[in-house]
Formats: C-alpha cells, structure tokens, sequence
C-alpha cells in the first residue's frame, strides 16, 4: 500500500510503500516517547526504504541520532526542522528498511485487530496502559517481527 505522510507545518511530504501498514504496536521507550510526544508512545509502521520519496522545498528535514547506553544509536530519526515533527527512522543496520511514524501517516490506516505493547520496562508511571490481554504486553520486544504479525493476521500485502 503507498503511503503518505507529511509533517505538521507540511514543509516536508513524503510517499513510501509498505506491506505491513497495520498500525498495531506501540512502543513506550523513552526515545519513542520524547522524540514523539504521541501519548507517551510511538507507533511505527515498516516500508520498503527504495521507495522513501521526499519532497522538502524548504530544507527542513533534520536528523537525531539518540544516545543509548552512552552511545551514539546508528538509527536515524528523520524530523522537521520547523515544526518538529518526527517522521520516520532509518537504520542502516536494515538498510532496506524505513519506518514511519503512524501518526505522520495521511493516508487512512485500517483499525488493527489487536494493540501490542512493547518496551513496557520503560513506561512512566503517569502512562496507563489500555486494558489488553496480557499476551499482548511486553517488557522488551515481542517474539513476532512486525511483518511475522501481519502475517499471522493475514494482513502482510505481499510473498
């Protein structure tokens, strides 16, 4: 499914293709919650990185690289410079692979059939967790990668 998204001021607009568009699984590690504000967790979604196209005019995409254990994270965080939105994550340690934030998705995304909740080690006490079954909480990351859930769900467009 392509995929559209923009920023919130619209300075930067950008298109991706992504088989696993079900935006399903909501992480609560403190980059995801700081670098995003959305509601004290992040939902990303998987695409393929060759079809990223990006129109920004106003050369205003920036990047942040956070720090993990007291070293610089390979992934790069793609923002915009003016309103600070936070757009996608790239890593070349997954070179084929981007990672737009659901909530800077335009296009409409379905309901998913389940919510997951990952990194829940990390959670701030003032975030409460929506009543789910307990299969569906994780401390760390899940067994299943997100294209293995949308496959075991029937909702992967694609092999």
């Amino acid at each position: 499914m392509k995929l559209s998204g923009s920023c919130h001021c619209g300075a930067i607009n950008f298109s991706v293709v992504s088989k696993t568009y079900v935006p399903y699984m909501q992480c609560y590690c403190s980059i995801c919650r700081k670098t995003t504000g959305a509601g004290g967790y992040a939902i990303n979604l998987m695409a393929d990185a060759d079809t990223l196209r990006i129109s920004d005019p106003k050369d205003a995409r920036r990047i942040y690289q956070a720090v993990i254990d007291g070293k610089t994270s390979s992934a790069e965080r793609s923002f915009c410079s003016l309103c600070g939105s936070h757009l996608w994550l790239w890593d070349p340690r997954w070179p084929e692979l981007v990672h737009p934030l659901a909530a800077a998705i335009d296009t409409p995304l379905p309901k998913p059939p389940e919510s997951v909740h990952i990194m829940l080690d990390f959670k701030p006490d003032w975030v409460d967790v929506p009543d789910v079954p307990h299969q569906n909480c994780y401390s760390q990351y899940p067994e299943l990668s997100i294209k293995d859930w949308h496959k075991s769900k029937g909702l992967y467009e694609g092999d």
